[in-house]
């Protein structure tokens, strides 16, 4: 949960910073299907802090309900809207708003506004600059997501009594979220899932730094090979061409001085730079 809010923080200021929006604010969905107003950004007052918005009510519970962008050009006046929350808002002397919601899997997660303090129309850059917002933390929760599930089934799996620690379903993990980090564009959430992936190797050796060091993209190759994939499967999966792939491969036998695919593998297994 934690981690979800980091996301919704640097959301708005993305939100802030490309649309010029004076205030961003917005909370994550709960299972009542209320939107708990958490984050805020350039507010003066906590007026709208910890506001629980229900489904269809004023303009984050229209999107909420709608799970599509709105806005208003004047809050107070508003006919399109209900008016449960004009006094927090008010309170903050916002007047143009905009609500986008962030919609994973075909279920809004969070809903993010942006408004200022004069009663204008927003154009279709401010508007643009919201959706992509909204978009892009919608990615973020859906990796975040996936993560969390491929951890917990390596969890699960090395818990599992009579089996070993579960080292196929680490290496299963640890292949997937490397692809997963080369689809990220955040450059912080790509270093956090390969930081992920160094500790899922981790837990099978934890020997000294080691000589030889084999780039990201080798490491993914090899990821999909130790699981028995081919070239042109691997190229699928990482949206590589095959010859890029042998090309990978290549090197990452040149640096460890093997001569095939299996012993590529197991030399890169011996040193702990996979799983």
């Amino acid at each position: 949960m934690l981690e979800q809010v980091d996301a919704l923080q640097q959301a708005l200021s993305r939100l802030q910073r490309t649309a010029g929006v004076q205030v961003a604010f917005g909370g994550m969905v709960g299972e009542r299907r209320h939107i708990r107003m958490s984050q805020l950004r350039g507010t003066r007052t906590n007026a709208l802090h910890g506001i629980a918005v229900t489904a269809g009510a004023g303009l984050g519970g229209k999107v909420l309900a709608l799970a599509r962008p709105a806005a208003v050009g004047d809050y107070a006046t508003a006919t399109d809207i209900t008016h449960e929350y004009d006094r927090p808002v008010l309170a903050e002397s916002l007047r143009s708003v905009l609500a986008v919601p962030v919609v994973v899997d075909s279920v809004v997660r969070a809903v993010i506004y942006g408004a200022i303090r004069e009663p204008l129309a927003f154009g279709d850059r401010v508007l643009l600059a919201a959706m992509r917002v909204s978009g892009e933390l919608a990615t973020e929760l859906a990796v975040r997501d996936e993560v969390s599930r491929r951890l917990a089934l390596a969890e699960r799996a090395g818990a599992t009594p009579g089996r070993s620690p579960g080292q196929e379903d680490l290496r299963e993990a640890n292949a997937e979220l490397r692809a997963i980090a080369q689809e990220v564009d955040a450059p912080e959430l790509r270093e956090r899932l390969l930081t992920v992936c160094a500790r899922l190797s981790g837990e099978v050796r934890r020997d000294p730094a080691p000589p030889v060091r084999l780039s990201p993209r080798e490491l993914d190759v090899l990821a999909w090979v130790g699981l028995g994939c081919g070239n042109a499967e691997i190229a699928r999966r990482l949206g590589l061409l095959p010859e890029t792939v042998k090309s990978y491969l290549r090197g990452a036998m040149r640096k460890l001085g093997t001569h095939n695919r299996h012993e590529t593998v197991v030399a890169a297994r011996r040193l702990g730079l996979m799983p």
